[in-house]
């Protein structure tokens, strides 16, 4: 794939400004280097590629490429993609491996995700901060129910390492997570495996699942509190589902469990992102209700944790459910709310602050 990905790459330095991408001269030019190329003309995803430059029009979804990724015909993706957090995406391919599932975990919690670990990419696939793809990242911007949902795990894995592991070591009391804290990169792999598929399940379950309910959920706070929800839900099946293999399960909790109250935690600073507010709100949500105690700088779990997290859960649940009585306006309006008793959001600036706490974390271990 070398000689393919280096075409990519002169192809990506022929590009316009993103907001180009969409524009019919722009379009019939990339095809007509696309198949001008030596290499990268003979992949099936290309050719998928062009035929959607061609066809495309503003609002229509790319047919054929979104076919030839859902299909798994050979495990390629490549496409033109648009995604403001995910900056270093344009002209883009990937190759990868998909990971085995748990046949119970897979039966019951199924989504339409697929853990991944990448083989072969080009040069916007290799940002660390790429660690997701989603149907609309590309320029088509749509996603259906049948489109797939790519996690890269081995970046999941390299994340955890070099960044959760010395915070475990570092903020937590002794015994905290004993599961991860000695794991190897296979027993984190399957953690992170585990948790991308019931993460995207518990998305779509509920009284406000996603995607319906995404333009009520879009706002920082609200789509922190949304990953939160579907985490925290994730937790307790992993806790309570006596079908799952107990050891594989209860790794996984502690393995969510360390990377959403730890690690997302110290994302953003100094400007919070919607994931480092989500921390700060089960942080101090936690901190209140006697799940966690904080001294000298050391967070230890209390043993009622999971108590308070199914507590946690279902204060969330009883705003969500009066979606069947109340506008959806108001319904936003009581979530921000919850959200705010638990975060530190500056009136003035209009945006929420991080916890002093992580600050300091975050600059003691220079991560």
């Amino acid at each position: 794939m070398r000689p393919v990905f280096a075409e990519i790459g002169e192809l990506r330095g022929q590009l316009g400004e993103r907001s180009s991408y969409r524009e019919p001269e722009q379009r019939a030019a990339l095809a007509r280097r696309i198949e001008g190329s030596r290499h990268l003309r003979r992949m099936p995803a290309a050719e998928a590629l062009v035929h959607d430059l061609r066809a495309y029009t503003p609002g229509a979804r790319l047919k054929a490429v979104k076919e030839h990724i859902n299909s798994r015909r050979d495990n390629h993706i490549f496409s033109l993609f648009d995604a403001s957090y995910f900056p270093s995406l344009s002209l883009d391919y990937l190759t990868y491996e998909l990971l085995p599932a748990d046949p119970h975990l897979a039966e019951r919690y199924a989504s339409n995700t697929a853990p991944v670990n990448i083989t072969g990419h080009s040069a916007g696939f290799g940002s660390r901060v790429v660690v997701a793809l989603f149907p609309e990242n590309h320029i088509d911007g749509l996603q259906d129910p049948d489109d797939l949902i790519f996690y890269f795990i081995d970046k999941f894995v390299e994340r955890h390492n070099r960044i959760t592991r010395r915070m475990i070591d570092a903020v937590t009391a002794p015994g905290s997570f004993p599961l991860i804290q000695g794991a190897s990169d296979r027993q984190i792999e399957q953690a992170s495996s585990w948790w991308v598929r019931l993460h995207e399940y518990h998305h779509r379950q509920g009284d406000m699942p996603i995607p319906e309910f995404l333009p009520v959920k879009k706002y920082k706070p609200l789509a922190g509190l949304e990953e939160l929800r579907v985490d925290v839900s994730a937790m307790l099946a992993l806790l309570h589902d006596e079908k799952l293999p107990r050891h594989e399960a209860l790794t996984a909790y502690e393995y969510i469990l360390a990377e959403r109250l730890l690690r997302y935690a110290v994302e953003g600073i100094p400007r919070p992102n919607y994931d480092a507010v989500a921390s700060q709100l089960l942080f101090r949500y936690l901190a209140g209700h006697d799940g966690i105690r904080v001294e000298d700088g050391v967070i230890t779990l209390s043993p009622a944790i999971a108590t308070v997290l199914a507590q946690f859960l279902a204060e969330i649940e009883r705003i969500e459910h009066r979606i069947h009585e109340e506008p959806a306006e108001i319904v936003r309006k009581r979530l921000l709310e919850f959200t705010n008793q638990y975060t530190d959001f500056d009136a003035e600036k209009q945006d929420y602050r991080h916890i002093p706490f992580f600050a300091e974390v975050k600059a003691g271990l220079g991560i």
